[in-house]
């Protein structure tokens, strides 16, 4: 059984982008080599940086949180990252 991530990437114009990943890392990559596998949020903010991630015990787990950090102010997402 595949392991989830949650992760945050920093976009070039500085916004935040936030997913699931079993694999963030290659994720990333990803998002910074555009096509059609990147999202379409981030295809037009390249290069992505990985700034967070986190462990997930499910990819439902995963969905939860994705959202949970989605609806959070800009200011606790940078929180969020300064507490890892």
């Amino acid at each position: 059984m595949a392991t989830w991530y949650v992760y945050m990437v920093r976009c070039r114009d500085n916004s935040l982008y936030t997913g699931i990943s079993t694999d963030p890392r290659g994720r990333v990559k990803q998002h910074n080599q555009g096509g059609m596998q990147a999202a379409k949020y981030t295809r037009g903010r390249r290069p992505v940086t990985l700034v967070y991630t986190e462990e997930a015990a499910s990819r439902a787990d995963a969905l939860k949180r994705e959202y949970a950090i989605k609806q959070l102010k800009r200011q606790a997402k940078l929180r969020l990252i300064q507490q890892q």
